[in-house]
């Protein structure tokens, strides 16, 4: 709240205006998903498929192919935001396992987010029809220490043979220890990360790489859950906004930098608190 408490009235406004857009399209998609359900034709909201979401099929199918494992790490992720963009994928993934009748390993490295990802896994194949297939024992606890987590994980991909890798949510320095694991056994390593500094190693050993918030989309596209889909469509529109304000700043900045004596403009935000008056620079 320390940031609030400073804010000026632009920004106030602006705060509103994000909340409004949110609400408004998670209600949106909300009504669509439900008309869809109900088999009235709708307009679904549209999500750009990106490479490393098509290739999601393609690495399930592929250990189905060749009977060997899939294992879904979500690495150091703890419980929050990332987690809950991570379990939309888990879920996607260990339907397909369940209906591919495929092996699916989720090694852990937190108690708190074992017991989530266990409720995922089990409602995964609940949803298909499967609940007598799933094994509480796919999901593996290795260690809380992140080296030891690393090392547990390599020798767990080894032994199992996994055909297909998913390294979804937040690594550290033990991104290209769990990489090379995948690589060493010839698996289809699709990776997304929220952390800036590990994407290069993905991007140097895994078949595919989702950067940064691709993994919120990714998860969004799959599910299609109406909180995930809306929200995704809202912030795009606010990143849009933002980017807006800052050509507007950009050319008021160039304006007052050539007109010194006409009244300055600090931001782009005075122009929806103030308009500004053009017979000013005239």
């Amino acid at each position: 709240m320390v940031g609030v408490e400073h804010a000026t009235a632009g920004i106030l406004i602006i705060l509103i205006l994000v909340f409004f857009l949110v609400f408004r399209y998670i209600r949106l998609a909300t009504l669509a998903s439900c008309e869809k359900k109900i088999g009235v034709a709708n307009k679904e909201m549209h999500i750009r498929r990106l490479a490393g979401v098509d290739a999601v099929d393609e690495a399930t199918g592929r250990a189905a192919e060749l009977g060997r494992p899939l294992v879904f790490s979500t690495g150091l992720t703890g419980v929050g935001p990332v987690l809950y963009a991570c379990l939309g994928v888990l879920h996607y993934v260990a339907s397909k396992a369940a209906r591919y009748k495929t092996k699916l390993i989720v090694p852990q490295n937190d108690a708190a987010v074992m017991a989530i990802t266990t409720d995922t896994v089990r409602e995964a194949y609940r949803a298909e029809g499967k609940s007598s297939s799933f094994d509480p024992r796919s999901l593996v606890y290795l260690s809380d220490e992140q080296f030891a987590f690393a090392a547990g994980y390599m020798g767990l991909v080894q032994r199992e043979k996994a055909a297909s890798t998913f390294l979804f949510g937040v690594f550290a320095a033990e991104s290209l220890i769990l990489a090379e694991a995948g690589q060493q056994v010839g698996a289809m390593q699709i990776a997304s990360s929220v952390s800036p500094e590990q994407v290069p190693f993905f991007i140097c050993t895994c078949d595919y790489t989702l950067i940064g918030e691709e993994l919120f989309g990714a998860s969004a596209y799959l599910t299609r859950e109406p909180v995930q889909v809306g929200s995704l469509f809202a912030q795009d529109r606010v990143k849009l906004l933002f980017f807006m304000l800052i050509i507007i700043g950009v050319t008021i900045s160039t304006i007052n930098s050539f007109r010194p004596k006409a009244p300055a403009l600090s931001s782009p935000v005075d122009w929806i608190v103030r308009p500004l008056n053009f017979y000013d620079y005239y």
